[in-house]
Parts: structure tokens; C-alpha cells; sequence
């Protein structure tokens, strides 16, 4: 069973995506914004799924800060802001994949299973 990092500040987004999750074999640690997120990350989280706005660390810093320690670990964004800036910065930092709010449970199945390191 994969371990999935999933940052999200919004209460019922994570308890949404964290049920999607765990109902398709996944185990989900839970942090509600970059920070503790940052601090959750252990070898054995195989992928981070993250909200992008978030305080006081947001998605963007977290994905720096965990670059900047060589963690390759792969990193999907959630989202509700279409910026294009915000699209390309994500790929500058290997992101994945971002997906938008709501997210829809077929879509971030499909990603997380492509996204996963088998």
C-alpha cells in the first residue's frame, strides 16, 4: 500500500480526496497547510498531493523547499486558480500534475496511479 502525503487547508476538500484515496488502497497522512506538510514528509510518502494556496507555506514553497533537499518525491497540486503563471512555475518544479477544484474522483485516481512510483 502507498503512502500519500495530501496538504489541504479547506476541511471538507481533504476529507473528500482523503476518502477517494483510502477507499482505492491508499494510506494518507493529513496536513492542513505547507508547514506541517513540510515537516510530515518521511521516505516512505510516495507522492504529495498539495494545495496550492495555503498559509503560512504555500504549495509553491513547499515543492521549492523540497527540491531544494534533493526530495524527488512526485507532487501533484490542487488547485481553484486557472493562472497560467501558476502552471508553469509548477512545471519549473516537476509537479506532476495540477488539478482543479472540485476535484473530481476519476481524474485524481487516474494521476495519483500515473504519478506513483510502482
Amino acid at each position: 500500500m502507498s503512502k500519500i502525503l495530501l496538504a489541504e487547508d479547506n476541511d471538507f476538500v481533504r476529507m473528500q480526496i482523503n476518502r477517494f484515496l483510502t477507499a482505492d488502497g491508499y494510506e494518507v497522512v493529513e496536513a492542513t497547510d505547507g508547514l506541517t506538510a513540510l515537516n510530515s514528509m518521511t521516505d516512505d510518502i510516495k507522492l504529495a498531493i498539495i494545495d496550492v494556496r495555503m498559509e503560512p507555506v504555500d504549495g509553491i514553497e513547499f515543492v521549492k523547499s523540497l527540491r531544494s533537499k534533493n526530495n524527488q518525491t512526485p507532487v501533484i497540486f490542487i488547485t481553484g486558480d486557472q493562472s497560467p503563471d501558476l502552471l508553469s512555475e509548477a512545471s519549473a518544479f516537476g509537479v506532476k500534475a495540477t488539478l482543479m477544484k472540485p476535484v473530481e474522483k476519476d481524474r485524481l485516481l487516474k494521476m495519483v496511479a500515473r504519478s506513483v512510483p510502482s
